[in-house]
């Protein structure tokens, strides 16, 4: 006689109920696929700007969204460009006169055009190692050089090109720097018209940058 177990209309149900189990957990995996595109596609279409300028902290906010905004686990990492990143460099602007107790001072049209072509050979210089950076990690990259007050001007680019998200580096100014110099990051905070995202760098990345 056959135990309940070994009926075939049991052994039969048994059969089916493994291939029911087996057509959810593909169901389950079409799903989580799914999802996954639906998230690596975000992140493609993310529009992400990041300041940048001479200091090592802007550079540190770079490599920090190459490395945590644009990077997608999985084989196809290494070996395809994910997402678009702005780089973007305010060059201040050069005034072309001192008040001294006497007079005003003017400088001449020679000084002028020196100050600006080593201006521009700075830019050149900072957005190339920017674009090294984004190439290394394979993430496409534009540049974007503006002449201006930088927080004013990096809030407006921002602004006007409809960034997701905004990035800068904090310098770990003093309070006494911060009340003469202001800080970028700090006007940035209120008063971009995106979400902003301020990347502090290590205190040892600090004390080797507030050293020099």
């Amino acid at each position: 006689m056959e135990t309940a177990a070994q009926t075939p209309e049991l052994r039969a149900m048994a059969t089916e109920g493994k291939g029911v189990a087996i057509e959810v957990q593909a169901e389950e995996r079409r799903q989580l696929a799914r999802k996954a595109e639906a998230e690596a596609e975000a992140v493609k279409e993310m529009n992400v700007m990041v300041a940048v300028d001479q200091s090592e902290s802007s550079f540190y906010a770079l490599q920090w969204a190459l490395e945590n905004l644009f990077r997608r686990k999985g084989a196809a990492v290494e070996t395809e460009e994910v997402g678009m990143v702005t780089v973007v460099h305010v060059q201040q602007p050069f005034h072309n006169y001192v008040l001294p107790a006497g007079p005003g001072i003017y400088a001449t049209s020679t000084v002028i055009e020196s100050v600006r072509k080593a201006q521009e050979q700075n830019s050149s210089v900072i957005l190339s190692r920017a674009l090294r950076l984004c190439k290394d990690k394979m993430v496409k990259a534009e540049t974007l050089i503006l002449d201006g007050d930088p927080k004013e001007m990096i809030c407006q680019a921002a602004e006007q090109m409809h960034v997701d998200l905004l990035l800068v580096g904090s310098r770990g100014l003093s309070k006494l720097k911060r009340a003469f110099l202001g800080s970028v990051s700090d006007y940035c905070a209120h008063h971009a018209k995106c979400p902003i995202l301020i990347v502090k760098p290590p205190k040892e990345k600090l004390s080797r940058e507030s050293s020099t």
